[in-house]
């Protein structure tokens, strides 16, 4: 296991690029498996879980060329069936939860699908509920082999149908959506998500021919096609990795700007930094964020204290709680964070606080943050990292922080952010893999 030494309390500078988007293209990716023409797709992030999916898809049949650093031609004429019996692929899918995601387009295309139990961090329950009851409305037949293996068959093709989801699931969103552009008739899914990564999701399955209306609406019409050709497709720039940024220049005292971050599709991430404090001005499409050497979290009109929680889009988004709860640490107010999706995501706190930081954990959704106000500041120690978002929000910590960490179990980090340590390095960061 590899693990970052880190040594902080030093100020960074300089310009960053954000990667391209890994939710995006855990969703994209798995759509050239709905045509036999080649599918061109740019601004690919290169980290563990974009390459294992990757590496999926070549063993299933698909030819991938890498045409640059961040763009591939994936053309998925000669998908081998057979290779979904095998081992390989049952602990190809174990070890990716990206690997969901080929549900709707093989259902769709192939009339047959079969899946291990994905992987993924350990966050709290993830049921898949949402993506097999949508399928199966589709006319997928589902079976399950013991506990953890999954087959679904549509023996008569898919058909449209209308559906209310249980839950605005962007993956379960995005599998529906994949086998319903194939289906005969007319498909409504209601609730569904609207997040930017959908959209593209939608916007690059229009330029392939599908008929979707709807987009960037909780209501999505779907009119089924024979079939569907080829496109280019570029991924938007991570919003996680620029809230991350943004979290990391203000604990570190840093001024650092953020290039083409496709401002409109951020959301409320902006304003929700601004309200602990951070400034932030935006010049054209960067995002420039100057050295402070003090941030005060606001308050609500009536005095209470701020609660920031993750809801589906266009709230706030989960992955983004863990960079604001650390953050706070160093504000000066008070700020409840309530994490209402995963029951696991805030237990990386116990680190925090041994590294001096005022945190009460509440319960499984909800920490209290007393902010300390630049007056102590965090100190250094050896912690490991227990998923992506928690490892990046203890990594800002580390270079916030006095003297010398180390985080452990860093393939966790690398799994979602693209050479971080040496893209914060160009910037002026103390950090060495060990």
């Amino acid at each position: 296991m590899a693990s970052f030494e880190v040594i902080g309390g030093k100020p960074l500078k300089g310009e960053i690029v954000p990667q391209g988007a890994k939710n995006e293209a855990l969703q994209i990716l798995c759509a050239v498996l709905l045509t036999d023409e080649p599918v061109t797709i740019s601004n690919i992030p290169d980290i563990r879980d974009v390459n294992k999916l990757i590496e999926l898809l070549r063993d299933m049949g698909v030819k991938v060329d890498k045409l640059a650093p961040d763009t591939y031609r994936f053309q998925a004429d000669a998908v081998n069936l057979d290779y979904l019996d095998t081992p390989e692929f049952v602990a190809q899918g174990r070890a990716l939860r990206g690997s969901v995601m080929i549900l709707g387009p093989m259902l769709a295309r192939f009339g047959q699908c079969q899946l291990p139990k994905p992987g993924g961090d350990k966050i709290g329950r993830r049921p898949m509920d949402t993506h097999f009851l949508g399928l199966e409305k589709l006319g997928g037949k589902l079976t399950l082999d013991g506990h953890d293996f999954y087959r679904i068959k549509a023996e008569n093709g898919l058909r449209g149908a209308h559906m209310l989801l249980d839950e605005a699931s962007v993956t379960g969103t995005a599998n529906i959506l994949m086998g319903a552009v194939l289906a005969e008739g007319t498909t409504t899914i209601y609730n569904a998500a609207c997040e930017p990564y959908l959209q593209q999701l939608c916007r690059m399955l229009v330029r392939m021919g599908a008929r979707i209306n709807g987009i960037g609406s909780n209501l999505l019409t779907i009119e089924g096609v024979e079939r569907l050709g080829g496109t280019e497709h570029r991924m938007l720039p991570d919003m996680i990795e620029i809230g991350s940024f943004i979290g990391l220049a203000a604990m570190t005292g840093s001024e650092i700007t953020i290039k083409d971050c496709q401002i409109p599709e951020l959301g409320l991430i902006p304003d929700t930094f601004r309200k602990l404090g951070i400034q932030l001005e935006f010049r054209g499409d960067d995002i420039h964020i100057p050295a402070q050497d003090h941030y005060e979290i606001a308050t609500y009109l009536d005095g209470s204290i701020l609660t920031v929680s993750d809801h589906t889009w266009p709230g706030f988004t989960p992955d983004l709680l863990s960079i604001v709860l650390v953050v706070a640490t160093q504000a000066k107010g008070t700020v409840l964070i309530h994490q209402k999706m995963f029951e696991s995501r805030l237990f990386f706190v116990d680190k925090l606080i041994d590294m001096g930081a005022q945190v009460i954990l509440c319960d499984p959704h909800r920490a209290t943050v007393i902010g300390l106000d630049q007056r102590q500041k965090l100190r250094g120690i050896t912690m490991t990292s227990p998923d992506i978002r928690a490892g990046v929000a203890l990594l800002i910590a580390a270079l916030s922080a006095e003297g010398r960490s180390v985080i452990e179990n860093v393939e966790q980090i690398d799994r979602g952010y693209q050479y971080i340590d040496q893209r914060l390095t160009a910037l002026g960061a103390q950090i060495r893999r060990l």
